[in-house]
């Protein structure tokens, strides 16, 4: 976790609240638990370790990446039995002795990597864009992606990999000796990349901790509208991981508002936020609001981004969802909705690979919505 809480009672400390170590920047909500912690709680023993490592927040990186990458590694080892990194063309990296990750839609020998060698191939990217001031343009942005994108699928990172990518962003991106301040654009956007990677593997309390420390920051640092809209659609995410259907709801009404008005109907930004947005309406059982706002985007979407793109085909999967759902749904309805899963899951196999939690989560719903049509056409004698 960022280290946002007393080391010793966890008191909430946002950024900025609380003192800490001199020598290391643990944090404490006061001077009572630094006391504590050095005479009970083994501080004194680690102290001079956490500070050569970098101080509290690297040391506290540096851990929990090996951890998130040991578990990736582990996840991925069937996988990746006998290959090699198509960066390093090593099968152990040279350096951390890690195995190989994979979790994106290559296929065959294709994509298997370290993540210590993406994080590496990521930094360069992101230090030549930042060099030459293109963070806010579309290649800018389209560096920064590699830091959770495969960069010879084209497609997202998913589950433990993106975790162990978000905290080798943040490990690479937290120490105060590499010349950044505390409040650093860069930063802020890798704790984005972070909230995100907890997020994947279900550690919605952590993420919400980031992202809430993350907004505000960005928005004193002057951020552009639409990097702060993209925070905002993360945070909504987090809300719904939590139960909080109505604050995802809100956010994610917000966030398409903004984007629409901000970009316009056909940017790739408004249209992921036209899908998050009608998965909300769809969670929140509102369904007659979902099918009319998905009829509205998908054909957008279609034309803008093409019948393989993953958004358009999460929306259609939408749509087939809440046809079936609605209040009297007919026999076209069903017709419809099951020829679009049909469809829809033939794709994003083919383009997301079998391996991907989207196209396991449409096969899933294929044997449901086959026999909803099949009671459909019984109970209509058709």
């Amino acid at each position: 976790m960022i280290l946002t809480q007393c080391a010793v009672c966890a008191t909430e400390l946002g950024l900025t609240l609380g003192k800490k170590c001199g020598r290391c920047s643990t944090r404490y909500c006061g001077p009572e638990c630094q006391v504590q912690h050095w005479k009970e709680g083994g501080h004194d023993q680690i102290c001079k370790k956490i500070k050569k490592a970098g101080g509290a927040e690297q040391y506290n990186a540096d851990k929990k990446c090996a951890e998130a990458v040991a578990v990736a590694v582990e996840a991925c080892a069937e996988d990746t039995k006998g290959q090699t990194c198509y960066i390093c063309t090593q099968a152990l990296h040279w350096k951390t002795k890690e195995g190989l990750v994979r979790m994106c839609a290559c296929r065959g020998t294709a994509g298997f990597a370290h993540v210590s060698c993406l994080a590496e191939q990521a930094k360069i990217l992101c230090d030549e864009a930042e060099e030459r001031n293109l963070f806010g343009t579309e290649r800018g942005n389209s560096r920064w992606d590699r830091w959770n994108k495969c960069s010879l699928c084209e497609q997202k990172y998913h589950g433990v990999v993106v975790c162990a990518l978000g905290w080798a962003c943040w490990k690479t991106y937290v120490a105060r000796n590499v010349g950044r301040p505390q409040a650093d654009m860069i930063r802020c956007l890798a704790m984005g990349v972070l909230g995100i990677g907890l997020y994947s593997v279900g550690h919605s309390e952590d993420a919400l901790s980031v992202q809430e420390a993350q907004y505000p920051m960005m928005k004193r640092l002057g951020a552009p509208e639409q990097e702060l809209l993209t925070v905002q659609c993360n945070l909504a995410s987090t809300y719904l991981a939590l139960g909080r259907d109505e604050d995802c709801l809100r956010v994610r009404r917000d966030v398409y508002s903004g984007r629409l008005k901000l970009l316009g109907d056909e940017h790739l930004g408004t249209l992921s936020a036209a899908h998050n947005y009608t998965s909300a309406l769809h969670l929140l059982k509102r369904y007659e609001e979902a099918k009319a706002f998905t009829r509205k985007v998908i054909p957008v979407a279609r034309r803008v981004l093409g019948e393989s793109h993953e958004i358009t085909l999460k929306m259609r999967w939408c749509y087939a969802e809440v046809l079936h759902k609605a209040n009297g749904a007919t026999l076209d309805d069903n017709r419809e909705a099951a020829a679009t899963l049909e469809e829809v899951a033939r794709t994003a196999r083919r383009v997301l690979g079998g391996a991907h939690p989207f196209v396991g989560m449409i096969e899933r719903a294929l044997p449901f919505s086959r026999a909803l049509l099949r009671s459909s056409e019984t109970s209509r004698g058709a």
